[in-house]
């Protein structure tokens, strides 16, 4: 997979599986153009890759000011987005009973209208043939206990890739979600060892997955390989939600 002189933007660039997938893209020849709340973090995973191919830009996809500002940096390069990998997001494990009004804020805010925003105002800036990937989750598709509003801000990233596929196909823009399982990320080093060692064992390949094994997913759907993939929902999670 080349991607020599393309243009990819990723929100949530600056960890784990944002950062990973700006790895392997520059490791492919591509510009990359990483987003992310916090300047120092940002820096941080700027200095990790070392690369005169990689650009940050403090941007908080929970506000529409940051959206824009975005949108006015990728106008003002002049040049058009090959690959946008839309992975910002948050996650908070409570109940449906426990679930605060400000924890369902936080949650739709980040993963659902940040997302939708960004997406629609970098519509314009996308290259003809474009691809767009979503960061999901297999909880839309699992109903795990603790992860009511989660689960849903993840089902509607679902359907607004669906729909999205469906506005810019005639542009041959491609939309594709992947859903990550449980992954060694630094958002996930907060769970406990005993929960993510009983989460393994329920993986038909017994471990979590790995940044870079999700990076690959959407490096894989963004090439030329997948050319004829849109709409499509990838589980990256070891089998996790093998229908049965």
């Amino acid at each position: 997979m080349n991607f020599t002189n393309k243009n990819v933007v990723i929100t949530g660039g600056s960890a784990g599986i944002g950062l990973a997938t700006a790895k392997t893209f520059i490791e492919k020849g591509a510009n990359v153009l990483i987003t992310g709340r916090n300047m120092d973090s940002l820096q941080t995973a700027s200095a990790s890759i070392n690369s005169p191919k990689l650009k940050n830009l403090a941007s908080d996809t929970s506000k529409l000011a940051d959206i824009a500002k975005l949108a006015e940096t990728v106008a003002d390069s002049g040049k058009k987005v090959d690959v946008l990998v839309l992975n910002a997001g948050i996650a908070k494990q409570y109940s449906i009973e426990d679930t605060t009004e400000e924890v369902f804020d936080d949650l739709y805010n980040i993963n659902v209208k940040g997302l939708f925003f960004t997406l629609q105002k970098l519509i314009p800036h996308l290259a003809e043939g474009a691809s767009v990937v979503l960061l999901s989750s297999g909880v839309s598709v699992s109903g795990y206990a603790q992860m009511g509003a989660y689960a849903a801000t993840k089902s509607a990233v679902d359907a607004i890739a669906r729909t999205a596929a469906t506005e810019l196909a005639d542009r041959k823009i491609r939309v594709n979600v992947v859903a990550p399982g449980l992954t060694d990320t630094p958002m996930n080093h907060q769970t406990p060892e005993d929960i993510k060692n009983a989460i393994a064992a329920a993986v038909p390949l017994k471990r979590i997955g790995q940044a870079e094994e999700i990076a690959n997913a959407i490096v894989f759907l963004s090439s030329d390989e997948a050319s004829y993939i849109s709409g499509s929902y990838l589980a990256v999670d070891g089998g996790v939600t093998i229908r049965r």
